[in-house]
């Protein structure tokens, strides 16, 4: 694609798509171009253009009334980017649908195709997930491994990429990836610039968690249970063996791992991991505190101890996380 010509975005719509996978996504890369147009004028920016098959109006699965750019068959051919959105409509869709028929034809010639929350079905319905590590809502991806067995659908992920192919979880995940999709064209700083102007919390790395360490362990029906939660979660950097929290929870530590395990889906010792390692990522990306004063501060005890569960849970070090996501905004204090 030429330097002067700005990178042309299609974002695919029909009967039933979830707003927020529209509109995540779109307004990530609108905030893009704005701040492109002041802080890059040398970048080339974006062209956003959303479609459908018919480029008539449509109804969102919430109701909302959607007018889109033009109908696929009005799109262009210096196709950058192309993003299906996700939805209850995609259900009714099929494989010789136009839409289906459409993305077959153009996303070869693209340079990367994605897809947000339940939009993956629609890829794999094209055939262009077979053979590749695909994410979508966790809601949805037992659903999706079953209906296309080629893709090796990974529940967890918040976004994935395999090769040409970006594929997100559910709603605000179409927004990280969106973001990532920046980073990779302009750079870090501006990708952090839209993630405060549009005032998310945090930029999240691909294979975090679909789940934060309070959301991914459902409430124990049990008081005893629930108050251990609370401990947990009051004291991070406490003494949270599971013998600690059985005695405080008055059960033997057998009968608490088994308990614990079978009401929230967790044992323990990897929920209590969950919440230092949450608490860790948001000091690291909002603090200039020593990587060893935060992993004493969340229990890890240890700098050494921390990275081995950053390596094994994010596949990345607490150094390089830090690096990726530390706002520049925050006053550095040395490693």
């Amino acid at each position: 694609m030429p330097a002067h010509r700005p990178r042309q975005v299609v974002i695919v719509i029909y009967p039933g798509v979830q707003s927020l996978d529209l509109t995540g996504p779109l307004e990530v890369f609108a905030a893009a171009q704005r701040l492109i147009e002041h802080e890059r004028p040398a970048d080339p920016g974006y062209a956003i253009t959303v479609a459908s098959a018919a480029g008539e109006p449509l109804r969102s699965s919430s109701g909302l009334t959607i007018t889109p750019d033009c109908a696929l068959a009005e799109v262009g051919e210096d196709l950058d980017t192309l993003i299906v959105a996700g939805g209850a409509g995609r259900s009714v869709l099929r494989e010789e649908d136009a839409i289906l028929a459409w993305l077959r034809e153009r996303s070869p010639s693209t340079r990367r195709t994605a897809s947000v929350c339940t939009g993956a079905f629609l890829l794999a319905g094209a055939g262009l997930l077979d053979g590749r590590r695909a994410s979508t809502h966790w809601a949805h991806a037992a659903a999706l491994q079953r209906r296309y067995p080629r893709v090796l659908v990974e529940a967890d992920p918040i976004y994935l990429r395999d090769g040409p192919i970006w594929t997100s979880a559910g709603v605000t995940a179409g927004m990280d990836l969106a973001l990532a999709m920046v980073e990779e064209d302009v750079d870090r700083d501006l990708a952090l610039m839209i993630a405060r102007h549009l005032v998310l919390f945090l930029r999240r790395p691909g294979n975090q968690s679909q789940f934060s360490a309070t959301l991914m362990a459902q409430q124990p029906a049990r008081e005893p249970l629930r108050e251990i939660q609370r401990l947990i979660l009051e004291d991070i950097a406490g003494e949270h063996s599971v013998e600690a929290l059985a005695a405080r929870a008055h059960m033997s530590p057998r009968h608490l791992a088994r308990t614990f395990r079978a009401e929230t889906g967790v044992t323990p010792a990897r929920y209590v991991e969950r919440v230092r390692l949450e608490a860790a990522r948001r000091r690291l990306e909002e603090s200039g505190e020593p990587v060893g004063a935060v992993a004493l501060a969340c229990g890890f005890g240890t700098a050494e101890t921390m990275r081995r569960v950053f390596l094994r849970v994010l596949d990345v070090g607490p150094a390089e996380y830090r690096r990726r996501f530390h706002s520049r905004t925050t006053t550095r204090r040395p490693k």
